[in-house]
């Protein structure tokens, strides 16, 4: 299956401006510059409007196509992708066709559960769970744009909720209790992936994984056991396989521990929301990962967001903030992060679709100018510019997904 992306070369550049005067002609930067002959002065009126129809033109050429955004519609029966440009400006238009094949099967309910779908670094493939077949999905980005499934394998568990991606390193959560675990796979530059023998960790049946993910030297794996509020952490050896750090699975410092983040900028600090504390009481833990994984926590953390229901966190690529959207009460807590990754709230953003009740993932652009938040309960994607810590809804947020998608995860190139 193949549907095309269209990528824009220098993606999240500004367009270049008009040519300055230090690029004008020598005689015109010497001051020798001569009025034109009578032939030529006619022939610049005869193009005058022409260009001029030309400017109108391009002021109203849409915004360019710097990247994409992607998600898991996690659709009952054959699950798809929605697939939308991301323009300049922030604002989303859905890719011709979408959504589109992913090749296995969606439950057509919540996953509960933070990176259902990942690009791989470089953007040269994407990955999604098919969790009612029990599968992950590989497609690969082509060089001119387009995707093509690679494979569909199983995930070797029951429910496929979390995707964790470093190099070629994959690890996946699987939830049911019929077959709950993580379990490792290599991925080749072709798109194909192969389990790793005796990577599979398996995990109590009350455990419910809500999310799985390395730290971005690849040497640490964490997961989060939503149902019995404890928090797995692992070193990765060379071979791919995993070694539970003493101590292991650690307390959470709240009722059900669920997105987590490490900090781009420092691997050895974890950020973990604590979702289910009850209204008003929601939180964010701060821990420092120790060479061995141990987890310890940091300053005063846990930190209050002052909401309900902080699921799903994502942290800025230059380290210095974290969003935690608040399913429960439907607004975006946002925060600064100190260099010993102490967090300073600095406030919440409502989330304007259905008072926002029901956003789940975030993403942000490469650049940190804009968060998108998969707002599932309205079949809705919506777009926020970031200011430092600040937030603003974009006039034209939020974009429809496609009717009959339950998404899950969201994935932002």
């Amino acid at each position: 299956m193949k549907f095309l992306v269209h990528r824009s070369i220098g993606a999240d550049r500004p367009a270049a401006g008009r040519a300055t005067s230090a690029q004008a002609s020598p005689e015109r930067r010497a001051g020798r510059w001569r009025a034109p002959a009578v032939s030529s002065l006619l022939a610049v009126a005869a193009l005058a409007v022409p260009a001029a129809a030309t400017a109108a033109t391009s002021s109203a050429v849409a915004s360019p196509v710097v990247g994409h955004v992607y998600l898991d519609d996690n659709t009952a029966g054959a699950n798809t992708i929605s697939a939308f440009d991301r323009h300049a400006d922030g604002t989303l238009t859905a890719e011709q066709g979408s959504p589109l094949s992913a090749g296995g099967a969606g439950t057509g309910a919540g996953l509960a559960s933070e990176g259902a779908i990942q690009v791989t670094a470089g953007g040269r493939l994407l990955l999604a769970v098919d969790a009612d077949s029990n599968q992950i999905s590989v497609l690969r980005v082509e060089p001119g744009g387009s995707l093509r499934l690679t494979e569909v394998v199983s995930s070797r568990g029951v429910l496929p909720v979390s995707i964790a991606v470093h190099g070629s390193l994959v690890y996946v959560a699987n939830a049911s209790p019929a077959g709950t675990n993580y379990t490792g796979f290599r991925l080749n530059p072709l798109g194909t992936l192969t389990p790793i023998p005796g990577s599979t960790v398996a995990l109590p049946a009350d455990a419910q994984p809500g999310d799985v993910l390395f730290n971005s030297t690849g040497t640490k794996l964490i997961g989060t056991r939503v149902g019995t509020s404890q928090i797995d952490s692992f070193t990765v050896g060379q071979d791919g396989r995993l070694t539970a750090a003493p101590g292991s699975p650690f307390t959470a410092q709240g009722l059900g521990p669920f997105g987590s983040q490490f900090r781009p900028t420092n691997p050895d600090q974890l950020f973990v929301s604590n979702a289910h504390n009850g209204a008003g009481l929601g939180t964010v833990s701060a821990f420092a990962d120790s060479p061995a994984g141990a987890l310890t926590p940091i300053g005063a953390s846990p930190y209050a967001d002052q909401q309900t229901a902080p699921c799903w966190l994502i942290i800025s690529h230059d380290g210095q903030s974290l969003f935690a959207v608040n399913t429960g009460s439907g607004t975006i807590s946002r925060y600064a992060i100190d260099p010993a990754g102490a967090l300073t709230l600095l406030g919440s953003t409502a989330v304007a679709t259905t008072g926002g009740v029901g956003a789940v993932d975030p993403g942000l652009s490469p650049d940190d100018r804009f968060l998108y938040v998969n707002e599932s309960r309205a079949d809705a994607l919506g777009a926020f510019a970031v200011n430092g810590g600040s937030l603003t809804e974009l006039p034209s947020s939020p974009a429809a997904l496609p009717a009959g998608a339950t998404p899950a995860g969201i994935a932002v190139s």
